[in-house]
C-alpha cells in the first residue's frame, strides 16, 4: 500500500514486553497504523540484541527480565507517568499473562498477548500433575480472572496467528462451508448461533493444519535448535502434553487420554508431549501430511465455543487440535531434542528475513466431517511477499505480528470489553485490518481423509464408517 491506514491513537505509555522475532516485527506496524507519542514507548527485554532500531527510533529500551518478583515495581510506574489510557502487548515468555492482565485492569490499561503464558518453570514444575501444566489449565486461569475481574478496560488473550487468528478463519470457513451446503441461515450473531450453524453444517471437527516450507541457504547444524519462530515458545508447547478439543462424535478415548478434573470439560490430554505426537491432515500445497499435535490454546477455545448445550450438556462439540508441520530445519531440531529425551540444544536460532531462500508458512483451518468432506481455509504467506510489505520478519512472523495488530485495534476501538478471547472478537472487523499482510487467502475443498491409502502396506485397525475419528487420525 503507498497509503496504509491509520486506526486510532494510544493517548497514554505504550508498554511492549519482549523483543524477540515478533517484537521486532510489530514494530513497524504500530508505526504505520497507530498514532503514539515515541517518547512514551518503552521496550523491555533482557536482551539487547536489535537495540538498534529502538536507538535509532528514539524509543526507550529497558533491559531486564519481567519477574514475579520486580514486575509490579518495573512496570507500574512506566503505565501510570504522563495520563492517557496505557497499553501493554505482551509478547514474552515466561511472564505471567494473567499476573499482567491483573495490574493492567488496576491502572487502567488496554492489553493484548499471544499466548497465555505462565512465569517460568510452570512446565517443568514436578509438583504439577499434567493436568495442572497444560494448556486447558492456563485459559481456566484466564478465565477465573475474566469472571473476577468483569466489565472494565479490553484484555485481549491469545490474538497472535494461531491462537487468533485461526479462530477468525474458522468463522469464515464456516460461513463459506454453510453457503456451498445451501444452508438456509442468517450469519450469526451469538456464541450460540455460531455453535448452532456449525452443528446444522455437519463440522465433526477442526484441524489448525499448517506447513511452513520457510528455508535457509544455510542447513541446520547440530546442537542447534532452528525455528521461523521463538525457538523457547516453541519447546514449551512442545514438551507440555498433547491436547485437544474433544468432540461429541468421537467414539472412544485414546488408551492414553485423560480428562480434566475441573473447568467445561470441553478438551482432553494424552500422556505424552505434543512433540512427540504426529497426526494426520492435509493443507492445499503439500496435500496429506503428518503434523504434529503441539498444544494450542485455540483447540480448546474453539471446541468450547462451538459448543450447543442441551440440559446442561454438551449435546454438539467439534474435535478440535493443531496438525503443525513446521520448517524443515525446526523439524530436524525436534528430531534432534527427542533424541536427547526432550533436553533442548544448548543453542537455539531464529531463521531472520535476509537467511531465508523461499518458501510460505500455509496456516489455515481445516473444517472436515461433513457433506462436502473437508475444506481448508487460510493464508500462503510467501517470505517474497513478506519481505515487500513488511521489515524485521519472516512470514511466520508476519502472520503473528499482523493478528497482534488486528487484535489492538479492535481493543481500541472496544476499550471497555473486558478480558475477552480472540474468539469473541469482531471476526470481519479483525480480517479486515489483518488481511493486506497475510498474502493469498484462498479456501479448497479435498475428498482427502485420514483413511486414504491406508492399510495398503501394512494392516491396521480402521474405522472406516468414521474416516475423521481421531483414532484414524493419530499416527501410532
Amino acid at each position: 500500500m503507498s497509503q496504509w491506514p491509520v486506526y486510532g491513537e494510544i493517548t497514554g505509555p505504550v508498554v511492549l514486553i519482549g523483543f524477540g522475532s515478533i517484537g521486532r516485527g510489530i514494530l513497524p506496524l504500530l508505526e504505520r497504523h497507530f498514532k503514539f507519542d515515541k517518547s512514551r514507548f518503552t521496550v523491555i527485554d533482557p536482551v539487547d540484541k536489535d537495540r538498534r532500531l529502538l536507538d535509532e527510533r528514539g524509543i526507550r529500551f529497558v533491559q531486564k527480565p519481567v519477574t514475579r518478583e520486580n514486575f509490579v515495581d518495573l512496570l507500574k510506574s512506566l503505565l501510570t507517568e504522563g495520563g492517557g489510557r496505557p497499553f501493554i502487548v505482551n509478547l514474552s515468555v515466561d511472564v505471567s499473562s494473567v499476573a499482567i492482565m491483573r495490574l493492567a485492569r488496576e491502572v487502567g490499561a488496554l492489553y493484548v498477548d499471544t499466548v497465555a503464558e505462565p512465569w517460568i518453570g510452570f512446565y517443568t514444575d514436578g509438583r504439577l500433575t499434567q493436568s495442572e501444566r497444560s494448556n486447558y489449565a492456563l485459559r481456566e486461569a484466564v478465565l477465573d480472572l475474566k469472571r473476577a475481574l468483569g466489565p472494565g478496560p479490553t484484555a485481549v488473550s491469545c490474538c497472535g496467528a494461531n491462537p487468533g487468528m485461526v479462530s477468525w478463519f474458522v468463522k469464515q470457513a464456516l460461513l463459506n462451508v454453510a453457503t456451498d451446503l445451501g444452508l438456509d441461515f442468517d450469519e450469526p450473531k451469538t456464541r450460540e448461533e455460531w455453535a448452532q450453524l456449525m452443528r446444522r453444517a455437519g463440522v465433526e471437527g477442526v484441524h489448525i493444519a499448517e506447513r511452513d516450507t520457510q528455508r535457509a541457504a544455510s542447513p541446520k547444524p547440530m546442537g542447534v535448535f532452528v525455528n521461523t519462530w521463538s525457538v523457547e515458545g516453541f519447546i514449551s508447547e512442545g514438551v507440555q502434553p498433547a491436547e485437544l478439543g474433544w468432540g461429541t462424535f468421537e467414539k472412544r478415548m485414546p488408551p492414553e487420554g485423560r480428562r480434566h478434573e475441573f473447568g467445561p470439560d470441553c478438551a482432553i490430554y494424552l500422556t505424552r508431549p505434543g512433540a512427540g505426537t504426529r497426526v494426520r491432515s492435509w493443507t492445499p500445497t503439500a496435500k496429506a501430511q503428518h503434523g504434529w499435535l503441539i498444544t494450542h490454546n485455540e483447540a480448546i477455545s474453539i471446541a468450547d465455543y462451538f459448543t450447543v448445550k442441551e440440559n446442561g450438556a454438551a449435546a454438539y462439540r467439534p474435535t478440535c487440535h493443531y496438525a503443525y508441520r513446521p520448517a524443515d530445519d525446526a523439524v530436524l531440531s525436534l528430531d534432534e531434542m527427542a533424541g536427547r529425551q526432550w533436553v533442548p540444544q544448548p543453542k537455539n536460532h531464529i531463521l531472520e528475513e535476509d537467511e531465508i531462500v523461499d518458501g510460505i508458512d500455509e496456516l489455515g483451518v481445516l473444517l472436515y466431517g461433513h457433506a462436502k468432506n473437508a475444506y481448508w481455509y487460510g493464508s500462503q504467506l510467501s517470505i517474497e511477499e513478506t519481505r515487500r510489505i513488511a521489515p524485521y520478519q519472516n512470514a511466520t512472523g508476519l502472520q503473528v505480528s499482523s493478528a497482534v495488530l488486528a487484535g489492538m485495534v479492535w481493543a481500541l476501538e472496544n476499550p471497555d470489553a473486558g478480558v475477552v478471547e480472540a474468539d469473541e472478537l469482531d471476526f470481519r472487523r479483525c480480517l479486515e485490518v489483518q488481511t493486506p499482510y497475510l498474502g493469498p487467502v484462498i479456501g479448497e475443498y479435498t475428498d482427502w481423509t485420514p483413511l486414504k491409502d491406508r492399510g495398503t502396506l501394512f494392516a491396521e485397525e480402521l474405522d472406516e464408517q468414521s474416516p475423521w475419528q481421531f483414532s484414524n487420525v493419530i499416527v501410532r
